[in-house]
């Protein structure tokens, strides 16, 4: 069954469903099933660059939700690991040409494109990890965040799930970017290609991202621009009892274009005086 056959499927099981007819989901469970087999294998995935822009296919959000409905919790044995969970594990590593270092774990209906690396680390469901892109130890991507290729999350990285509502822009992280250890991207925040997050960088949806570059303080949320260099801060606040301290992120310069990706993070992480 094509895309657009399973996508048809999915909203006309959403249909029935609004209008009461709970029978529509079980005899859909093949379609919904369907759906979940093309995301775990890369031919759909929860949102795409289209003309520029991230577009968020709610229907295949709605599949993955009504996959937890109709599954059964099972009991799964990995080697001396117990599990007892509605989705299974991911399993087609080597088809993939995935490298995934034990105990590393991703849930089924998760993407990797060739080359990626899995330290011990955490995949869920409808996520999509580019090409080359590394996924350091202890590091998480949670449901639905869409990584770019030759991407590096370093050790601790939370990349946040944004699973519903289902009409939700996921976490999307851009081609070449370098996220910091123990940083935190949440809440369907957009981070541009090749940008740099510092450590310890918490990025909401409501966070002050202010961005210093040309002098002037401008204040933005939910979107780092590419090739920015972030770093934590906070930002004072006056309340009732006097002022406080408020967490933010800071746009503090600029990757150079003088040389490749490799060379320019290394200078960048630098100049900066990055920790990683």
């Amino acid at each position: 069954m094509d895309a657009k056959a399973l996508e048809n499927n999915i909203l006309a099981i959403e249909k029935a469903l609004a209008a009461g007819q709970t029978q529509a989901l079980k005899d859909g469970a093949s379609a919904v099933i369907e759906t979940l087999q093309a995301l775990d294998e890369g031919h759909v995935r929860v949102a795409s660059l289209i003309d520029g822009a991230w577009v968020t296919h709610t229907w295949i959000k709605q599949a993955i939700l009504y996959y937890f409905r109709i599954s059964e919790m099972k009991a799964y044995e990995v080697g001396p690991f117990v599990y007892h969970d509605k989705i299974p594990l991911k399993r087609n590593y080597e088809q993939l040409k995935v490298r995934v270092v034990p105990p590393a774990t991703a849930r089924f209906g998760s993407f990797m494109e060739p080359g990626v690396v899995l330290m011990p680390s955490y995949v869920n469901i409808g996520a999509y990890i580019g090409r080359n892109t590394m996924v350091d130890t202890w590091a998480t991507v949670g449901s639905c965040a869409q990584i770019g290729s030759d991407v590096h999350l370093s050790g601790g990285v939370g990349i946040g799930g944004v699973l519903e509502p289902a009409h939700a822009k996921p976490v999307i992280i851009g081609n070449g970017a370098f996220v910091g250890s123990r940083a935190i991207v949440v809440e369907g925040v957009e981070v541009g290609d090749e940008a740099v997050l510092a450590a310890n960088v918490t990025l909401t949806a409501s966070t002050p991202i202010i961005d210093i570059r040309d002098g002037e303080l401008r204040e933005s949320r939910g979107k780092i621009p590419s090739r920015t260099v972030v770093v934590p801060g906070t930002k004072e606040k006056t309340v009732p009892g006097g002022k406080i301290y408020t967490s933010c992120a800071y746009i503090i310069g600029n990757r150079k274009a003088s040389t490749d990706l490799k060379t320019s993070l290394n200078e960048t992480l630098r100049e900066f005086a990055l920790s990683v």
